[in-house]
């Protein structure tokens, strides 16, 4: 295909063995056109099968295309010539639809304008805000995350280039895991104009100088399937998408699954395959109304029913309900401790209070050791994201942990998890690292959602109000098992080693870390389901 300034970009069709002209699906990747995001799709010669045919393009210095890749802010024009092309060809009846998730959910939402937009778009795991959706959070860089997806990047631009030594010195750091201490001196020797050392570049805890995506304005009315999931470190950027078109009058569809960034477990090829079929085939979602969740065929899992707008699925039963995600189920519970929370991890109470008068009690100390520096483990930062278990981690004199009382009957958490506590540093930068968890009747603690934040100047020498906001999740425990809060002072290699001097952290400890007491007041300290829509 030829770009609008003359450039060629490479793409590889595959079509149905019935006579067409046929609608089309689009993916535009940077990762080869060949891969075609089968980490999570099905392949598209099963899309293809099913009567569409697929299209997926090598993006713009990617691959086989021609030009210099620059990231996120080329694919508008590109994007819009995509399509123009496609209706101009005559194998393709003029109907497009685009899917693909992470950066190419985001290729679907990046136009040049509303003169070329898809007749129907399925973007995952994707938002519009660099800082909030790609690359930090609670003021700290995704560091592991966000260095292994710029050197994949940075990789894939030496293999372009001929690089062989650059390639395989990033392979060989990001098996050794090296990459932790030297990814950033990789990426400034490999790909310093890339995205990712760009933002590494920036403070997390500003907006200035981060770029935040707008879509043209008709695209929000577009049919739209939103595919989310709790272990995804770009949720929030769903979210932020399914509600900007419902504000826009549009009517999205939406899927948030128990699922990380890679793991989908089993996929919605069935339901995105449906969904295309409905806006660009005009067949009927099986003969029932989009309004009535009872009329959806009860032989279909409950996911991929077409009658269904919004479905969740629960991290603690695996089951999934035809659910938006607001509103919450705004609980509130006090912290309270005689100062041996972080000792003994029965003294640390949670009490389930109301949102009158503040009912926590009592202090206590932590102090964080940069030779030993709490790991972070799962949730949606780590790169082994999920549920896990964080018994161990539970058991350190650096985590301090809040209970419930064991439950007499199910409990169902929905919303985004916030803490709020006052805290001080003895040094001018500090780290609270969170995680909300089920203790479960065997004592095994099930790590199910986890936050970051961070705070960095003089400003940490004073008592003062701290809030993490954790992972939204929808979670039900079971009688006999028991909530638990967890606060520690690092969560490495998920977030970067505070060195606690005031200077942005920038990767492991080090000599210059310092060791860091933090003092937590608890008189006002609460966890409460706070909604997960419009959060920041």
């Amino acid at each position: 295909m030829t770009a609008s300034d003359g450039l060629r970009l490479r793409c590889r069709i595959w079509t149905p063995d019935t006579p067409g002209p046929w609608p089309v699906l689009l993916m535009r990747q940077p990762y080869g056109r060949a891969i075609a995001s089968t980490v999570t799709y099905a392949h598209p010669h099963w899309y293809a099968q099913n009567g569409f045919a697929v299209v997926v393009q090598d993006v713009r210095g990617r691959g086989e295309s021609e030009g210099q890749f620059q990231g996120f802010c080329q694919e508008a024009a590109d994007g819009s010539c995509t399509l123009a092309w496609l209706r101009a060809q005559s194998w393709c009846n003029g109907r497009v639809g685009s899917y693909g998730f992470s950066y190419q959910g985001l290729t679907q939402l990046l136009l040049a304008g509303d003169q070329e937009l898809p007749d129907a778009l399925a973007p995952a795991m994707a938002g519009l805000d660099e800082r909030r959706h790609w690359a930090s959070e609670g003021g700290c860089h995704w560091w592991a995350l966000g260095l292994a997806w710029g050197l994949q990047l940075a990789a894939q631009g030496c293999q372009r280039r001929g690089d062989a030594e650059g390639w395989h010195a990033i392979r060989r750091s990001l098996e050794s895991g090296a990459f932790l201490s030297d990814g950033v001196e990789l990426l400034q020797r490999l790909d310093p104009s890339g995205m990712a050392a760009g933002w590494l570049q920036l403070n997390p805890a500003r907006s200035e100088g981060w770029r935040v995506h707008e879509p043209p304005a008709g695209l929000w009315r577009r049919p739209m399937l939103l595919i989310g999931g709790w272990h995804d470190p770009h949720l929030l950027g769903v979210l932020d998408l399914w509600q900007r078109a419902r504000a826009a009058g549009g009517q999205p569809w939406l899927r948030i699954g128990s699922w990380s960034h890679l793991q989908w477990q089993g996929g919605l090829d069935a339901l995105q395959l449906a969904f295309f079929r409905q806006h660009l085939m005009d067949e009927a979602p099986s003969g029932h109304s989009n309004d009535n969740p009872s009329e959806a065929p009860d032989h279909l899992p409950l996911q991929q029913r077409l009658s269904i707008k919004a479905a969740l699925q629960d991290c603690g039963t695996g089951a999934w309900r035809a659910a938006e995600p607001e509103p919450c189920s705004a609980q509130r519970w006090w912290l309270r401790s005689e100062g041996l929370a972080a000792l003994a991890p029965g003294e640390g109470r949670l009490v389930m209070g109301d949102d009158g008068q503040p009912q926590g009690s009592g202090q206590l100390s932590l102090v964080h050791d940069p030779w030993r520096p709490l790991p972070g483990r799962g949730g949606h930062l780590g790169l082994d994201a999920g549920i896990v278990l964080r018994t161990d981690l539970d058991q350190r004199t650096d985590v301090a942990c809040f209970s419930g009382d064991a439950l007499m009957q199910p409990l169902q958490l929905l919303g985004r998890p916030r803490l709020v506590l006052d805290a001080m540093a003895d040094q001018p930068g500090f780290d609270l690292c969170a995680a909300l968890s089920v203790v479960q009747s065997d004592g095994q603690v099930r790590q199910c959602s986890t936050g970051v934040a961070r705070w960095l100047g003089e400003s940490c020498l004073a008592m003062a109000e701290r809030h993490v906001e954790l992972q939204p999740l929808l979670l039900t425990l079971h009688p006999g098992e028991t909530l638990r809060l967890s606060i520690g002072l690092a969560a490495w290699p998920q977030i970067a080693v505070n060195p606690g001097d005031g200077s942005l952290p920038q990767g492991p400890a080090g000599p210059q870390h310092r060791v860091i007491s933090v003092a937590l007041e608890l008189g006002k300290g609460c966890l409460s389901i706070e909604p997960m829509v419009g959060a920041n």
